[in-house]
């Protein structure tokens, strides 16, 4: 309730004068209401027909059709998300329903423009609430000073006038949330926008809430396989980890992500793919290549263009993160996709420069590591008491000229349980996905393998660290012995070996043979640029002639000696028969 002043007068707008009882039940209900003697002045008002409106101070009663009508319609909402057998309620609401006598309170708006609006008069107003502008446009509050509130704006401000009436509504903002969204396209507020029509919500919940704690939790013990070798091999990926994407543009990170939901057809995992600030046209074809690949049977895509203000874009990853704990909450494992984090820093920025917020280092707000903290802490692994579900967090981050230093990216990388660095030059030299080795690291490590691609891995991280080394000392000698050679040839053939088409993943058993005989030197006779052809022969080699094997695989505990001898001995089999 609003704090009033001791002389504060109520004004009652309605098109006919009330009796001297009307009044005298007015001034009643006021003085009992704020504990205080409330004088009540009529004015004559034709814009409330069929009752009347009262205001004091910031709050209204609004006792109008239009009024009665919000207030029943606000009730059958609730009825609808609360009730099992809602009809039979519904009916007996209609006929039987009498308004209350809720004080709504008001304020003015101050100043508007560039998405962000100054609003008075709103006392009570929390952080994070919504406000109701002119037309039913909607905003959030996002400052809070002494006199006023600073307010962000999810539609267009044009409506929105010096001098309009702001409605809080006391409801925290959220998303829509249920099953049904999985295949659709949605803005950052839950309205489709694949032109399929509308959403049947099972829910509603908070775009920001707390994360897990300590107790919730429990280890991250089991792999998000990639497909991707490069990955799955050296920097593998847990449910309930969060593994930052990072590279200069044009690098093939979202190419990674996108490689990571294909693969996670038929395995039970929901994806959430959250799209901040890229072109429509791009979004468009990204889902048309998951269509094509059926991965849209199980991801929802969470997609604040470029052409959207500042304020959609900033609440899309909270959005789709919402999204992700309705799964996750129901025991589900889910696998949540930030594309990019740099976008939604910027677009933090603007609103926070907009609001008058101080700028700190790179003109960014002092805040603005909480901002991505918030929300990459919310993946997790739950607990089995609360039904064993995970969200796994992909952020991806762009740099410039690799600068992995820079304020934001040193951020994220610090709040993130690894990273996989994409090298501009690995990738002009053809080599993709274009991973650091050097530089990528997964904190999770081997607890997120399974043990026979633990074994299977081997040596390959010190063995491709020794062939960049000697990579380099070898550029300007001419001369090399036969040891150094192989060693050369050797390792040429591994980074061939984790060159991987897009969308053309590897099954888990797949990457063992492949890491096998990579390692096993299978491939050394083999012309450097003839490996990624051969490798695809030979596994089309072990499906056809071998099928057991992968099922052996799939079902060993580790990688038994005897299981790979057997595998090197098919591979020299089919390389000898090649011949």
């Amino acid at each position: 309730m609003s704090s009033l002043s001791s002389n504060t007068r109520a004004y009652l707008y309605s098109a006919e004068k009330p009796t001297d009882a009307q009044m005298e039940g007015f001034v009643r209900f006021l003085s009992r209401k704020y504990e205080r003697e409330i004088e009540v002045s009529w004015v004559k008002s034709k814009e409330f027909p069929g009752g009347f409106r009262l205001e004091i101070g910031n709050d209204v009663y609004d006792w109008s059709k239009e009024g009665k009508f919000e207030q029943l319609r606000e009730k059958l909402a609730y009825l609808a998300k609360h009730s099992d057998d809602v009809i039979p309620l519904m009916k007996d609401t209609v006929h039987n329903w009498t308004p209350e006598a809720i004080a709504r309170e008001v304020g003015t708006v101050l100043t508007v423009g560039d998405g962000i609006a100054t609003v008075e008069g709103l006392e009570n107003a929390t952080y994070g609430e919504i406000l109701i502008f002119t037309d039913g446009i909607r905003g959030m509050v996002m400052e809070l000073r002494r006199d006023e509130v600073g307010c962000i704006l999810f539609s267009d401000e044009a409506p929105i006038l010096e001098g309009s009436s702001v409605y809080r509504t006391g409801k925290t903002a959220g998303i829509p949330v249920g099953d049904d969204f999985i295949g659709r396209v949605v803005n950052p507020l839950g309205e489709p926008i694949d032109g399929r029509g509308a959403i049947e919500a099972k829910d509603y919940r908070p775009i920001e809430s707390p994360a897990p704690g300590i107790i919730d939790r429990q280890p991250v013990n089991r792999p998000m396989e990639t497909g991707l070798l490069a990955i799955d091999s050296m920097f593998p990926i847990g449910r309930g980890q969060r593994e930052l994407i990072i590279g200069d543009r044009q690098t093939g990170k979202t190419a990674i992500a996108l490689d990571t939901i294909t693969n996670q057809k038929g395995k039970d995992v929901i994806c959430i793919y959250v799209a901040i600030g890229q072109k429509a046209s791009s979004v468009a074809q990204m889902v048309n290549n998951l269509k094509n690949k059926g991965a849209m049977d199980y991801t929802i895509i969470v997609n604040a263009s470029a052409s959207d203000a500042a304020p959609v874009q900033y609440v899309a990853p909270y959005a789709g993160c919402s999204l992700g704990e309705y799964f996750m909450q129901k025991g589900q494992d889910v696998l949540i996709i930030y594309d990019d984090l740099s976008k939604h820093a910027i677009a933090y920025r603007s609103l926070s420069l907009l609001l008058d917020r101080s700028p700190g280092r790179e003109a960014y707000p002092g805040d603005v590591f909480y901002l991505h903290s918030r929300l990459l802490e919310r993946a997790a692994h739950l607990s089995d008491e609360l039904g064993g579900g995970s969200m796994t967090a992909l952020p991806i981050v762009e740099t410039q000229a690799g600068d992995v230093s820079a304020y934001i990216p040193t951020n994220i990388i610090s709040i993130t349980d690894g990273q996989i660095f994409l090298e501009s030059a690995l990738f002009f030299e053809g080599q993709r996905p274009a991973v650091n080795v050097g530089l990528s690291v997964s904190r999770v490590g081997g607890d997120a393998q399974t043990k026979a691609m633990k074994k299977a891995t081997g040596t390959l991280r010190l063995d491709l660290a020794q062939f960049r080394e000697m990579e380099v000392f070898t550029q300007f000698s001419s001369d090399l012995d036969d040891t150094t050679k192989n060693q050369l040839l050797y390792g040429k053939g591994l980074m061939r070996i984790l060159r991987q088409k897009q969308y053309k993943p590897y099954s888990g058993e797949e990457e063992i043979i492949l890491l096998v005989c990579a390692l096993g030197r299978v491939f050394i006779p083999v012309p450097e640029k003839e490996i990624n052809k051969v490798s695809e022969e030979m596994l089309a080699y072990f499906r056809a002639n071998r099928m057991d094997l992968a099922d052996r695989i799939k079902g060993s505990e580790t990688l038994t000696d005897e299981l790979r001898k057997e595998i090197l001995d098919i591979a020299k089999e089919f390389l000898a028969k090649r011949k």
